[in-house]
């Protein structure tokens, strides 16, 4: 397992180092750009650009939303698909940002090796063996279970003397996926600090049912509540993840922790949410087109002939697919950008190609970008690709494939 981790550490920081040579330091909410190192006008290969302007923006929006509290800026899995440590470089110069939290022992992990200073939070269990390591590299510990105070003791007997880990207290008010439930936590949190454990942040995620939000965020208060009248600081209090940020405002509590948001997709009602605070896509899906071809009446596109020609009909075939993270779904109404011009992809998504219409003229060529995703026209959006295909937005971003490279602009 320590093998197989330092390789893991060592590749992930090559690729930050290689992305972010030229990242400077953020001032105010303005982040600037480093050399895109767009591919090649040979290369056919999907790739995903990463604008990080839009990601200080999005930023920006949010803070304004949240009364500019600090931001704990949630990059799991991946960073939303954008690429963890490339985006955690950038979250971190941003002032709004008071920390990155991940919920991967080795996404932990690969922001230290990567050089990130401000708090990384890992919010998961980890195991006997990682913590010594966690502390060592100085990733801020969750407590998660009723025996967290031990887990935490023998991660620090196992680090240098002296390294005392930041510690943030997971509450479960309802989600009942993980933390101490809330019945227990007082009895519980009280212990942690006889035993000399203080914690940074008391924290809970809602359902995202609003009235049993509220319910929750009632039990989350009396705890904290409580634990103050004992004497016990339960640090600060946050709760609000991007659907909260919008439509929860009494959530917002001492800091907020939003996810999706950051990367510019609305997290429950499109429509409303961009009606009070606009968001930009932070990313762009996109792939060259690799075969353009007339076909006649009666030819068909793609697997089980779902697509067969009524008339003479151009069609471009761009070689990216549902392998990709681009949704199979997405021949019942998504659109395809090329020069400007949409197009409805037809008949299947394979695994590796999208085949799009473009009706009775040949108005693309070989070589020209396609972009399945992205901020340049609202029928790329990620969330219209969600709404159009019948998937989650965080399915849109989170699916898309670790191979493909990320450009950061």
């Amino acid at each position: 397992m320590r093998i197989t981790r330092r390789r893991f550490l060592a590749g992930a920081a090559a690729v930050g180092v290689g992305l972010n040579r030229d990242l400077q330091e953020a001032e105010g909410s303005s982040v600037p750009p480093v050399d895109p190192g767009t591919p090649p006008p040979d290369r056919f290969d999907p790739w995903v650009e990463v604008d990080s302007r839009a990601l200080a923006f999005n930023v920006e929006t949010i803070s304004g939303l949240v009364g500019r509290r600090p931001i704990l800026a949630v990059i799991k899995n991946n960073a939303y698909g954008l690429d963890l440590v490339p985006v955690g470089k950038v979250l971190e110069a941003l002032p709004q940002v008071w920390g990155l939290a991940v919920v991967k022992t080795e996404a932990a992990l690969a922001l230290k090796t990567a050089g990130i200073e401000k708090p990384v939070v890992l919010m998961a269990l980890f195991g006997p063996t990682d913590g010594p390591e966690l502390v060592t590299r100085g990733v801020d510990l969750c407590l998660t279970t009723d025996d967290a105070g031990d887990r935490v003791m023998a991660a620090v007997r196992g680090a240098p003397a002296g390294v005392v880990p930041r510690l943030h207290a997971y509450l479960d008010t309802g989600m009942s996926r993980m933390g101490v439930p809330h019945r227990r936590a007082l009895v519980w949190m009280e212990d942690l600090h006889r035993r000399g454990l203080r914690v940074a942040s008391t924290f809970m995620g809602f359902t995202e049912d609003p009235e049993y939000d509220r319910e929750q965020l009632r039990r989350f208060l009396r705890v904290t509540d409580a634990l103050r009248k004992e004497g016990v600081d339960p640090g600060l209090l946050h709760a609000a993840s991007s659907a909260a940020v919008y439509n929860f405002p009494d959530s917002h509590l001492d800091m907020v922790r939003p996810g999706i948001a950051l990367f510019g997709a609305y997290p429950s009602n499109e429509g409303r949410e961009a009606a009070m605070a606009e968001l930009r896509p932070a990313l762009r899906l996109r792939a060259r087109v690799v075969r353009v071809e007339e076909i006649r009446p009666g030819d068909s596109v793609s697997y089980n002939r779902n697509y067969i020609a009524e008339k003479p009909t151009w069609v471009a075939t761009i070689p990216l697919g549902h392998s990709d993270g681009y949704p199979r779904e997405a021949v019942d109404g998504a659109r395809v950008l090329i020069n400007g011009d949409l197009y409805p992809p037809i008949g299947a998504v394979s695994a590796s190609h999208t085949v799009v219409e473009l009706g009775g003229e040949p108005r693309v060529r070989v070589g020209d970008v396609a972009t399945l995703v992205g901020p340049d026209h609202p029928e790329i959006h990620p969330n219209a690709l969600a709404t159009r295909t019948g998937c989650s937005v965080y399915d849109v971003l989170m699916h898309l494939s670790a191979r493909m490279p990320r450009i950061l602009s």
